[in-house]
């Protein structure tokens, strides 16, 4: 039985094929408890009398997340995550028109899942727990990416019309710039702050070096720059105490959800075995944790994991020619991950050190050498995971001494 479900935020239009690509039925379902209870109702009336254990019903949906993909997973239904990307081409080889409807797009992903099922990921059965981690982790690193956003909107703006702050501060999301710059938002009003205000920014946000610090930053802002107008100065002085409120809210907010991304994955059975990774904490560690979720059978051999990451490269060959090359269709939050993993490995690891310095050695660049480390440590990885054992120094790069030594 095959199943293309397009869905959308209030219905899900439907449609149910049998092996030889004849449609049985269609319909349009709401979202919800009633449309999944029609939606069983119709593959029940059509299976008939059959055994549960001799019909699988196979569902193609353009997304692997939310309420109903996992109550189709929960019933025990076959569920094929598809790539908007695959459906609009295949869609493409069933005519020229351009025509396009939803209940169209549900036969295509039904067609779709009866002739190319072999090709297509199952949603991943990750357990709860892992999801619980996937929601905290991903909020967390969406709202560091967000205060890096208002980060540069206020670098911006601060170089538009008060210079002098770009000098006095390094670090202008710290909670000390945004406090000095909240209570003097243009280049008179911080001419005019003192020592003594400075440093009690300065103390309270644990800084050393108090009283050097504060004199570095007095003289900064007391310098001669070009300004604007006093009006415009006003103006801008408005738009950026704006960017502070939010910055402050963020930086309390990503506080916060890091002390979930850790309790969160402390709580899973596998956080000792991917903390023990080099290069991996409990923050990097959740984030590898919600990337590649839990589930022991979705990765059948470390190629096929190193190649959900990215960090394997890909193969173009053609005739005489035969390049490899980066892949750059990844998961952007997995693959970043990675890759700080691997550059804080370098310090936490004497055989990923050896490892990156061969790579250079070899003439490959910085980011080349750090992927290709970054894939290897994914393999150690789903060696750990795969025999449940602790991540060991010897052990992990043994291969590669040998064939030095040879």
């Amino acid at each position: 039985m095959l199943v293309g479900d397009d869905w959308a935020e209030d219905h899900h239009d439907v449609e149910l094929m049998d092996g030889s690509g004849r449609r049985l039925v269609k319909a349009r379902l709401p979202e919800g408890v009633g449309g999944m209870a029609r939606l069983h109702a119709m593959i029940g009336d059509q299976v008939g009398e059959a055994p549960d254990d001799e019909v699988e019903v196979v569902i193609g949906i353009e997304t692997d997340r939310g309420p109903w993909v996992a109550a189709l997973v929960a019933a025990g239904y076959t569920v094929m995550a598809v790539n908007p990307l695959q459906a609009a081409e295949f869609r493409r080889r069933l005519g020229v028109s351009g025509a396009k409807s939803d209940a169209g797009d549900a036969h295509v992903l039904a067609d779709m899942v009866r002739t190319h099922a072999h090709e297509l990921r199952p949603v991943a059965g990750d357990s709860a727990q892992a999801e619980a981690v996937k929601v905290v982790t991903r909020t967390h690193k969406t709202l560091i990416w967000e205060r890096t956003r208002h980060t540069q909107r206020l670098r911006h703006a601060l170089r538009d019309y008060f210079p002098a702050a770009l000098v006095a501060f390094d670090d202008l999301d710290a909670a000390d710039t945004l406090e000095l710059l909240a209570k003097a938002p243009t280049p008179a009003q911080a001419a005019r702050l003192s020592l003594s205000q400075i440093s009690a920014a300065l103390q309270r946000a644990r800084r050393r070096d108090i009283a050097g610090k504060a004199a570095a930053i007095q003289a900064a802002l007391r310098a001669e720059y070009l300004t604007q107008p006093e009006v415009v100065a006003a103006a801008y002085a408005a738009s950026i105490q704006a960017l502070i409120a939010v910055l402050t809210v963020l930086n309390t907010q990503v506080k916060t959800l890091q002390e979930q991304v850790e309790t969160h994955f402390g709580r899973h059975p596998a956080a000792e075995i991917i903390a023990s990774q080099p290069g991996l904490g409990a923050v990097l560690g959740a984030r590898v944790l919600a990337e590649f979720g839990d589930d022991p059978h979705r990765y059948a051999t470390a190629k096929a994991r190193k190649n959900y990451a990215g960090t394997s490269p890909i193969t173009k060959a053609s005739g005489k020619k035969k390049v490899a090359l980066a892949r750059f269709i990844h998961n952007d939050r997995l693959i970043d991950t990675l890759m700080a993993q691997a550059f804080a490995a370098l310090k936490a690891s004497p055989g990923a050190r050896a490892y990156y310095d061969r790579q250079r050695a070899r003439g490959c660049s910085h980011n080349a050498a750090l992927r290709q480390l970054a894939n290897r440590l994914v393999g150690i990885l789903h060696g750990c995971l795969k025999t449940g054992t602790l991540y060991d120094e010897t052990t992990a790069w043994s291969h590669y001494a040998e064939n030095v030594a040879a």
